[in-house]
């Protein structure tokens, strides 16, 4: 039976009811799970996903119920500044996200959710990757994607979505694929009594169910506008961006109670501004915020972008270390944060304006054992000239390039600023094969 027509909040707390019971009486369980930076593209890809796709669930599907989880702990929500701005306009607090810390403990999750009780569906990635991927990834049975296709998720997935294609926000694509179902929901929610039968003080249906779209029209609308600046990043933003957005933006536009106060800039830009404010965080949890690992044969990959540029990390670890040599504070903490997690090759991205308003990127890449510097090797020789890159140094004149005693390292500015992470990880891969 499908879920009956509700707020993303009620939905929420359903989920999380439903979950809880699952684990206990060994009920099957369908999940929709984003990739391990737990970016604001992943987050709310899983929920919108999850939200419609519960309401208007196929006729073979696994269970009824989608259930969104964030990948990551709860207490790495307050790391993500930009998850509590928009939440104030989707009418959510952070408690009802559902992360990690929902599923059974590691130690346990084997017997308590066991694999064949479960169906993962993959959103903003196409292979699941760490814990979760050993012990689940033969039962993905779907997957929306924007990033390249790594073949691990099955060609035929039955009523459930194998989409892997080029778009700035994956949101995007998931808002493509439930336009026609989340169109249907919201004519039969308008005629059906929706807000009578949530018991909802509103005396009109329409108006409520209406509400109910505009705030997840606005949760998804956030991811689109931060991966496309706004669509004027014209080397990432693509039709299927452009027509979400029209169609989110139309969805937040034929609510009366949010239409008058909505103004896209001013939205982007709240959030926007939000994302860029971790001047308070401590420079672990900022490599920590937006990081990725892959583990490829046993070769462990670490990616972490940051919002910053090079600069205000150095000064963020001096200031921690209480010391003014900023750039050996920095390297330290860099150097901590890797080996802490065994990489064999690690990667730094950062994303900064510079004093003209130029947008700039500055890369990292650290290698810290015989594979890892030949990988490394490889992809400073291959990939240059495709990413454009060209020798760095700090304000004081200092390189950071290093190859001896066990490791090697450089830092380049990547002057091909079309290039995020979606493209440097699978070159750094390919390096490591």
């Amino acid at each position: 039976m499908a879920v009956p027509r509700n707020s993303l909040r009620g939905f929420l707390a359903h989920a999380r009811s439903a979950l809880r019971g699952a684990v206990e009486s060994s009920q099957k369980v369908t999940i929709v799970v984003g990739n391990e930076s737990a970016d604001l593209d992943s987050m709310t890809c899983s929920i919108l996903f999850a939200y419609i796709r519960s309401m208007a669930p196929s006729r073979n599907a696994f269970t009824p119920l989608y259930i969104p989880i964030a990948n990551i702990p709860k207490s790495a929500i307050p790391l993500r500044p930009e998850f509590l701005e928009l939440f104030k306009h989707a009418n959510l607090d952070s408690h009802y996200l559902l992360t990690l810390d929902d599923l059974p403990e590691l130690s346990t999750i084997k017997s308590k959710l066991p694999p064949e009780n479960t169906k993962w569906i993959l959103v903003d990635h196409n292979a699941l990757q760490g814990q979760l991927g050993k012990i689940y990834g033969d039962t993905v049975g779907g997957v929306i994607d924007h990033h390249d296709e790594e073949g691990k998720v099955p060609n035929e997935t039955g009523d459930e979505p194998r989409i892997v294609e080029k778009s700035g926000s994956c949101t995007s694509l998931v808002t493509e694929y439930l336009r026609p179902s989340w169109d249907l929901l919201s004519d039969l929610g308008m005629s059906s009594g929706a807000a009578h039968a949530q018991g909802d003080s509103l005396s009109d249906d329409s108006a409520l169910v209406k509400v109910w779209d505009a705030e997840a029209a606005q949760l998804g609308l956030a991811s689109i506008l931060i991966d496309t600046a706004n669509l004027s990043d014209t080397s990432k933003t693509t039709d299927h961006d452009r027509k979400a957005v029209e169609y989110l933006e139309a969805r937040i536009l034929s609510c009366p109670k949010l239409a008058a106060s909505f103004d896209r800039n001013k939205f982007y830009e709240q959030i926007d501004t939000a994302k860029r404010d971790i001047g308070g965080l401590q420079l672990q949890d900022i490599l920590r915020k937006d990081y990725k690992l892959w583990d490829d044969k046993g070769q462990k990959l670490g990616i972490s972008s940051v919002v910053k540029n090079i600069e205000f990390l150095q000064k963020k670890a001096a200031d921690e270390a209480n010391t003014s040599a900023a750039g050996d504070a920095f390297l330290e903490a860099v150097r901590r944060f890797a080996t802490e997690r065994e990489l064999d090759l690690y990667s730094l991205m950062t994303t900064s304006t510079s004093a003209e308003g130029r947008f700039q990127r500055e890369l990292l890449v650290w290698a810290f054992n015989e594979p890892g510097i030949a990988a490394a090797r490889k992809f400073a020789t291959e990939s240059c000239d495709e990413l454009g890159l060209e020798d760095w140094q700090s304000g004081d004149g200092k390189m950071y390039d290093h190859d001896g005693d066990g490791y090697w390292r450089n830092v380049w500015w990547q002057r091909k600023v079309q290039h995020s992470r979606k493209r440097v990880a699978p070159l750094l891969r390919e390096a490591m094969t």
